[in-house]
């Protein structure tokens, strides 16, 4: 009996140790689930889920780099203003909610997809050039599609894109590409149609990455 007792006491210490051992370690997964989710929320735009500058600019950096058939495409929504002066904040947010997850939806899950402030977004993502008409013809209609609110009230949005390539601008750096996009856009402003670049839209006089004389250019802060 005193054996069974012995044994019994080895295995209970044993175990014991065990679980006190195991106790730091789920400590530290705890921490590093934790802070992965941490870090994952400061890649992110809290109201929109997208990337933010800095995370969508190493991503799309690194899709330039790996493809050949590239698009940097800049978008700016329409009379943004007049929907928070007219309709209110809830329903500006609402507005790009949507166009993020339309951009998100479009642009598919291995694009750099980020909202670069207010109401200004970015893609970049692999897309021949065969496709590419057709491809921003689409992306034009998805962000002309009226916005539903809270209580059924709806939105007409539309928005204005500019796209450049690096065959197009011959240059694969990323600044250089979405100042050309920046300048094609505001060429086509309120046109319904998406524009795309050309390599005199480089010489466009930009600061801050972005052409001269937008809202916000004068403006300090870091190039994207």
């Amino acid at each position: 009996m005193s054996s069974l007792l012995r044994v019994q006491g080895r295995i209970g210490q044993r175990t014991l140790l065990l679980t006190t051992a195991a106790v730091p370690l789920t400590g530290w997964a705890v921490h590093a689930v934790t802070l992965h989710r941490q870090l994952a929320a400061t890649r992110r735009d809290p109201l929109t889920g997208l990337l933010r500058r800095d995370a969508y600019t190493a991503r799309a950096r690194r899709l330039l780099a790996r493809h050949d058939d590239v698009a940097v495409v800049l978008i700016d929504q329409d009379h943004f203003k007049a929907v928070n002066d007219t309709m209110g904040h809830p329903a500006g947010d609402a507005v790009l909610t949507a166009t993020a997850a339309r951009l998100t939806a479009w642009a598919g899950p291995r694009a750099s997809v980020g909202r670069l402030g207010g109401d200004e977004f970015a893609v970049v993502l692999h897309l021949p050039a065969a496709r590419m008409e057709q491809r921003l013809a689409q992306l034009v209609r998805m962000l002309q599609t009226p916005v539903v609110l809270d209580g059924g009230r709806t939105v007409d949005v539309a928005a204005s894109v500019g796209a450049a390539t690096p065959d197009a601008v011959g240059s694969r750096d990323l600044s250089l590409l979405q100042r050309a996009a920046d300048a094609a856009l505001y060429d086509g402003k309120h046109s319904g149609r998406a524009h795309l670049a050309t390599a005199a839209h480089t010489t466009v006089p930009s600061i801050n990455g972005r052409r001269a004389g937008r809202p916000g250019t004068a403006v300090w802060g870091r190039a994207a």
